[in-house]
């Protein structure tokens, strides 16, 4: 696993930024990393200088083990904020705050509707080639991979590719959507090769409800998947935040030099 401490890069959250009353919440994939990819020395120092002018928060919708696959182990100790699976797992300053669950919120008996309604579609989509995990069951949402989530860097760039001309996960949600409306299910497409599905409500919105609007004057949001379809289309689209589309890490670097430095 990923330590930044490696790259010569210390951290302390306990230092107070210049401007605490303004709040940036930024997705994993695709904005702070290259899609399942660990982050930059480049970006751990950028963030760390950050850190020093505003408050700083994650929100992604992996879980928190990827998380610090991706962003360092110690992913906690470095913002304050930091929200997993979209904010159903939240801590504040390294401490658990709040944590929900599908299956009470669903029950076992729909749960095990979608996953033997999931097995079966998938058993007779035709794509190029298929790995395992297919669906990963997560605290507050369920993962769905048409390759399946053990495919290697060169097979997920390869399945993007083919779903973005063949619309395999568009094609799924459409199905998925008709089949389970009376779940009142939202089904979001994030990354190169998934969806999630998790109850109407259960986005990434979900976590501002740990962000008292009296702490923040500015509340960011910067992420990739900004579409409509896309996991960070309802927060980016917040009346609470100010929605900030990226197209890489890069790019993020760039935007929040332009806005907090």
């Amino acid at each position: 696993i990923l330590d930044p401490h490696l790259f010569g890069v210390f951290f302390e959250i306990n230092m107070p930024p210049a401007n605490p009353r303004i709040l940036a919440l930024f997705d994993v994939d695709g904005t702070l990393t290259v899609p399942r990819g660990e982050v930059t020395p480049e970006m751990l120092k950028f963030m760390d200088e950050l850190k020093g002018k505003i408050t700083v928060g994650i929100v992604g919708g992996s879980d928190l083990p990827k998380q610090q696959e991706q962003l360092g182990e110690n992913v906690l100790d470095l913002y304050p904020w930091n929200f997993s699976q979209n904010g159903l797992v939240a801590y504040n300053e390294a401490k658990l705050i709040g944590e929900t669950s599908i299956n009470g919120h669903l029950g076992e008996d729909n749960i095990k509707r979608i996953v033997n309604w999931t097995m079966r579609y998938l058993s007779d989509v035709d794509i190029p080639i298929k790995r395992g995990t297919f669906i990963e069951y997560r605290t507050g949402m369920l993962n769905i991979s048409p390759i399946g989530r053990n495919c290697s860097r060169p097979e997920r760039n390869a399945f993007e590719e083919f779903d973005l001309a063949n619309n395999i996960r568009k094609t799924m949600v459409a199905k998925m959507q008709e089949e389970f409306a009376d779940l009142n299910l939202t089904f979001s497409i994030g990354g190169q090769i998934s969806f999630d599905v998790f109850p109407t409500g259960w986005d990434k919105t979900y976590c501002l409800n740990y962000i008292k609007a009296e702490d923040f004057d500015e509340i960011h949001f910067f992420g990739d998947k900004t579409f409509e379809g896309g996991n960070d289309y309802e927060i980016f689209n917040h009346e609470r935040t100010n929605g900030h589309t990226v197209t890489s890490p890069e790019d993020t670097m760039k935007q929040c030099k332009d806005l907090f430095f």
